[in-house]
């Protein structure tokens, strides 16, 4: 007898056949959607009509089967495949690729979203989102460009905005030292004219403190017991002297003024005035001349006051490289009343001698501004079967005091020229500028391969080789690294870490729950996320410019297609046989 029951079944079959093309629908449609991944239909039996429960097995039988008849079926649920998709490289510097099972980590209103998609961009205000607005999160990045972990911030990058500058700490060097040049033993030396003639002063100044003092605006050479003789006259406050043009082993040392001060006078001599003993240390400042004993070694520059002559000495450091040009016109007075006639004008009478070699390099403060260093090497001493022994001077105008020199030291070689130790191996420049100060520069002459030697040559020859620290520069472009490391690169060289992506990892991930725009949230069977970092926990790495593709099986889901047609067209099938069933009932009743 033809029954209503089959109808219904073959009705199930109808509505689970629908639905599974509607999964398929959806799979194909998304073929082309980053990072989408498929779903699957699962469908499981309704329950049975039981006839029998069936029965155990007997002395005299072997029992008997459940007799049952289903009645149709239901859809058990979805299944999405999380396995990953082909990589496709895009060449945008913002997308990226998970190769792995983590989730890509944003935020939309506030609440947090789970995706497989990189597709990402910036906005106005240089923040990594979403191709639908969401904010990427991860990790930022404190003031030395150390990741600060375990904070998820919505990831910004500066470019264009984001500038730095970064103070020198090394200077690398190599070379050689002409080990068979001459041993220095002189500087350059040049006299002033004589302040004074006079026999009896002389005996004076021979015997007793001298010093040139402002007195009523005239300058004096004082005995420090009222005598006194009149050297210079000035206004108020006293004259000027100006160095301008001195060159030093060829090199402009630049212009430098002294201000000879007045005070009120006491028995015709201010002793607390501006001295010629406050000139000499000022020369010796601004002119680099150094006399330091450094292990029984000394470069020998001074300036000095020859009482016997009346004259200044100006005697530069040894070295042929540190030979001085004092031109006529390189130290003038000014506000000079009816005193001596250029008084300070120098003659040359000795030059410079020893084998030397300047070397001049470029280091930054801690605001980017450029110091141009010159360092100098002296032989002083060769030692028969032992080696020889160097010294060096590092000189600075940029120094924010008046001082040129900024760092001495001995370095000593061996017997076959390499490098053995050095007294010093660092000089600081004293900033003024609201920059670090002092900053303080680590030079380092036996590198591996980069070493200064010091072996028989036709010439020294010295250069920096590297120097760390860089000029003001601004973040011009960024990559993503496999471990979700934003690098950044400035225009100045540098690179710095600037951020780094994070990503979540779930137990369940088939637990999510899809909310459109590739986007997941978390759901009941889903799991607590991990939070971590790329390459960490199973959440696999990251691929820079590169996304992930849709992992839709085409070629299966033609197939499915195929049953899911297949079934629905046999259960209409079912539905028009039940149908042709009930009209043969009804015609056997008429």
């Amino acid at each position: 007898m033809a029954s209503t029951t089959a109808m219904f079944t073959a009705l199930s079959g109808l509505a689970a056949a629908s639905r599974q093309l509607d999964v398929i629908g959806n799979n194909i449609a998304n073929v082309n959607t980053t990072a989408f991944k498929s779903n699957r239909m699962i469908f499981a039996p309704t329950f049975s009509r039981n006839f029998s429960l069936g029965t155990s097995p007997s002395d005299t039988t072997g029992g008997t089967n459940p007799g049952q008849i289903g009645l149709g079926v239901s859809i058990a649920g979805t299944q999405r495949n999380f396995n990953n998709g082909a990589i496709s490289a895009t060449g945008v510097e913002t997308d990226v690729a998970v190769e792995g099972d983590g989730f890509f980590i944003v935020t939309v209103g506030g609440e947090r979203y789970f995706t497989r998609s990189g597709a990402f961009q910036r906005n106005e205000s240089n923040d990594l989102v979403t191709i639908s607005g969401a904010r990427v999160m991860g990790y930022a990045v404190d003031d030395e460009f150390d990741i600060v972990e375990g904070n998820l911030v919505e990831l910004n990058i500066p470019v264009g905005t984001l500038t730095l500058a970064e103070a020198s700490r090394n200077v690398i060097f190599n070379g050689n030292l002409n080990a068979s040049g001459p041993v220095a033993t002189t500087g350059s030396m040049h006299l002033s004219r004589a302040f004074y003639t006079d026999a009896g002063l002389t005996t004076l100044l021979n015997t007793a403190a001298y010093d040139l003092t402002v007195a009523g605006n005239d300058l004096y050479i004082d005995d420090g017991a009222g005598g006194s003789f009149l050297a210079l006259q000035g206004g108020d406050p006293g004259p000027i002297i100006t160095v301008n043009g001195i060159e030093k082993g060829g090199k402009d040392v630049g212009e430098h003024v002294f201000q000879f001060t007045t005070g009120a006078a006491a028995d015709g001599v201010d002793a607390t005035g501006t001295t010629l003993q406050d000139y000499l240390d000022w020369l010796e400042d601004v002119l680099g001349l150094d006399s330091t004993d450094l292990g029984g070694h000394d470069l020998g520059g001074s300036a000095e006051l020859d009482t016997a002559t009346g004259q200044i000495v100006i005697t530069g450091n040894e070295g042929t490289v540190q030979d001085l040009v004092i031109d006529t016109t390189d130290v003038t007075v000014s506000n000079n009343g009816a005193g001596i006639n250029s008084p300070f004008v120098m003659s040359k009478t000795t030059e410079a001698d020893g084998e030397s070699i300047r070397t001049s390099f470029v280091v930054y403060d801690s605001l980017g501004t450029p110091l141009t260093i010159d360092l100098t090497f002296v032989l002083q001493e060769t030692v028969d079967g032992s080696g020889t022994v160097w010294e060096f001077m590092a000189e600075s105008a940029d120094n924010a005091t008046q001082e040129r020199v900024i760092g001495l030291g001995l370095v000593i070689f061996d017997a076959n020229g390499k490098f053995v130790s050095t007294s010093n191996e660092a000089f600081s420049v004293a900033r003024d500028n609201g920059a670090v100060s002092p900053l303080t520069v680590s030079m380092e002459f036996d590198s591996g391969t980069d070493a200064i030697s010091a072996l028989t040559d036709s010439a020294s020859n010295l250069a920096a080789v590297h120097q760390d620290g860089s000029p003001i520069g601004t973040l011009s472009i960024f990559s993503i690294g496999e471990d979700g490391m934003i690098t950044g690169s400035f225009t100045n060289g540098l690179t710095r870490t600037v951020g780094q992506i994070a990503l979540a990892k779930f137990s369940n991930p088939e637990g999510l729950a899809d909310v459109g725009n590739n986007l997941f949230r978390v759901a009941p069977n889903s799991g607590t996320p991990i939070i971590t970092s790329p390459m960490e926990f199973g959440t696999g790495r990251l691929l820079g410019q590169a996304l992930e593709l849709s992992n839709v099986d085409l070629s299966q889901e033609f197939i499915n297609m195929i049953l899911a047609s297949t079934g629905y067209s046999a259960s209409g099938r079912v539905i028009s046989t039940t149908s042709e069933l009930i009209d043969q009932l009804l015609i056997l009743g008429r």
